[in-house]
């Protein structure tokens, strides 16, 4: 890994259906974010743009490569010399009714150097509140797992539902990702019970960093997401947490300590148990 210190930024938003609105307040958090030294800052999924709709959604899509809100994510990584981790925006796929849930990445110059479409959609019905969700009539699924170089070391690439789903962190793992990020617009009658759980234990199984920056309120579309984003260390130690509204949650990465834990504890390696999951 290398060297250099890291100190990160997970941002967190209560987006609403006001693209410009939404972006105004990333670039303030982003801003406080680099006063306190964040050379790498994460939005949170639906970072521009909480839909009412399924016609907003597809209203606000991109062709990748162009649009406001790419343009945006490329102007905030180069102005403030940053990684800015784009947590997902809507990317128009080959299906003219659906879009990618697509996470972006920019380096300090502002050029996009990864783009992860989020794999598992959430799909579900929650028995204690009646609420019911079917991205699948909306998004396609992506198929790729990424891990990218950093000038901090690799990094893997995740979105909110996905947390579910430790296969794919370990995939990441075995791929070298010694920091993972995982924006997410987690529910409240979800995260009250998952959330840490599951971002803490995604740290311990794989020895590495989770940075979930979450949506935090009541949005215009009514829907409400838990929030309390999150930096959490290898051995499951959260270093930094926001509770509610818009916030910002800063955390150094000790890599030092993780090599230590993975030298010390080497339970990825002592792994013997595989599977090849069915999948549909």
């Amino acid at each position: 890994m290398d060297s250099k210190k890291l100190i990160v930024a997970a941002i967190q938003l209560v987006s609403s259906n006001q693209v410009r609105e939404n972006l105004n307040t990333v670039e303030k958090l982003v801003e406080k974010a680099v006063k306190q030294g964040a050379g790498l800052v994460v939005l949170p999924e639906n970072f521009a743009l909480m839909a009412s709709r399924s016609a907003d959604l597809l209203k606000e899509s991109e062709v990748l490569g162009d649009g406001e809100i790419q343009q945006f994510m490329t102007n905030i990584a180069s102005d403030y010399n940053i990684w800015l981790v784009g947590g997902s925006i809507p990317i128009r796929s080959a299906d003219e009714k659906k879009v990618f849930a697509s996470c972006l990445v920019y380096d300090t110059s502002g050029h996009r150097v990864a783009q992860y479409d989020k794999l598992h959609l959430y799909d579900v019905d929650i028995i204690e509140t009646g609420e019911r969700y079917r991205e699948s009539d909306t998004f396609v699924a992506g198929n790729n797992v990424v891990v990218i170089e950093t000038p901090y070391g690799k990094m893997g690439l995740s979105i909110c539902y996905d947390l579910r789903f430790p296969e794919l962190y370990r995939k990441l793992t075995s791929m070298g990702a010694e920091f993972i990020v995982a924006p997410s617009a987690f529910t409240e009658s979800t995260g009250k019970d998952h959330w840490s759980l599951l971002c803490r234990a995604r740290a311990v199984e794989n020895a590495c960093f989770i940075i979930a920056p979450n949506q935090g309120g009541i949005h215009a579309n009514g829907r409400e997401t838990y929030g309390h984003s999150m930096i959490v260390d290898p051995w499951g130690v959260v270093l930094a947490e926001s509770t509610k509204g818009p916030d910002i949650a800063v955390a150094t990465l000790d890599r030092p300590r993780q090599n230590k834990i993975r030298q010390n504890f080497p339970s990825i390696d002592h792994g013997r148990f595989t599977c090849n999951l069915k999948r549909k």
